[in-house]
């Protein structure tokens, strides 16, 4: 008899099969980050992306096993330890992909994403001096624009404290299916961002620490001129402008955490902040933020349709041998 407010051993059960075909396009991008870097002349900071790939090991390897102990087995064991292995390796993976994809070096379009602005009546200056003028405006912006590295660690752990497996991996899915796309659309549309195409300084800003678009300025024109090809992974900024993926993220997050009541309220404030503040911490041009967003709604659908089309064939049909999980 299953007691209210657990999942059944057949949910645990389709939850695990879709995390372990979720490796299937994590291997894919991984596969994608070393011919990359392979065909380039870009190459990969040893110590940064060994102990990445240790912490993702680690915590995938615990979760396989104790998906298999007869002993110790734990659902929310295995999803907390799973998910956060998995969507921690999508942004392994998908950082240093930025800065390939800023090598593509196709024309600058900061000029024609502002001209989008202004056509939609969008006044990005007149934002961010208002920001400017109500400094604890600007302090909880800045605040909520640093809140995107977080959720990704407590996602997995709030939806499996309430049994909520299945979401961890199609959030997870959805996570990297929205930096997927984002990735190759900055590639194909870069811009560095609104600051540089208005003249403004962000040090005339006194109440304004735009760092993320510092560190984008710092690193974007050294990777488009050749200079920048050694990469820390502890040091990337994600050179991304159009679409914003704090935006995607804002609305990725706001997803996850809807059904978790007690934290449906604060998910809502801090990733408001985290959008409002997208303009002004990351410089970038409203539409940036509103192509973010339907990046974001894209993967979602993307995403719970191909978990139901998984979930609705045999997985030796998809070539998955379908072993059998030890779930008390």
């Amino acid at each position: 008899m299953q007691m209210p407010g657990t999942a059944s051993t057949e949910d645990v059960e389709a939850a695990w099969r879709l995390f372990r075909l979720n490796w299937i396009p994590l291997g894919l991008m991984s596969a994608a980050l070393a011919l990359g870097v392979a065909c380039s002349r870009f190459s990969i900071e040893w110590s940064g992306l060994v102990f990445s790939l240790a912490f993702v090991a680690v915590y995938a390897g615990f979760a396989h096993a104790n998906a298999r102990s007869p002993s110790r087995r734990d659902a929310q064991v295995m999803f907390v330890l799973g998910g956060t292995a998995q969507v921690v390796l999508v942004t392994v993976v998908m950082a240093p992909l930025t800065y390939l994809a800023a090598a593509a070096c196709f024309p600058l379009q900061d000029a024609n994403l502002m001209a989008i602005d202004r056509a939609l009546g969008l006044d990005w200056k007149g934002y961010v001096l208002f920001v400017n003028d109500h400094p604890l405006l600007a302090t909880w912006l800045s605040f909520g624009y640093s809140m995107i590295r977080w959720p990704i660690f407590l996602i997995p752990v709030a939806l499996a404290a309430v049994h909520l497996y299945r979401r961890i991996v199609v959030f997870t899915f959805a996570f990297g299916f929205a930096l997927v796309v984002t990735t190759i659309i900055s590639a194909l549309v870069p811009a560095i961002g609104v600051y540089q195409e208005i003249g403004l300084d962000p040090a005339d800003l006194p109440n304004l620490a735009p760092q993320a678009y510092l560190d984008q300025v710092r690193d974007l024109a050294p990777v488009r001129d050749g200079t920048l090809r050694r990469l820390d992974l502890f040091g990337l900024a994600g050179i991304v402008t159009f679409p914003s993926f704090h935006a995607a993220s804002a609305v990725l997050y706001c997803w996850a955490f809807w059904p978790v009541r007690w934290l449906r309220g604060l998910a809502l404030i801090a990733n408001a902040a985290m959008l409002a503040s997208t303009p002004i911490d990351g410089g970038h041009f409203f539409i940036d933020v509103i192509a973010g967003i339907a990046v974001a709604v894209a993967a979602i659908v993307a995403a719970q349709r191909i978990a139901r089309m998984i979930e609705g064939r045999p997985m030796q049909s998809i070539g998955v041998a379908d072993a059998p999980l030890a779930v008390g």
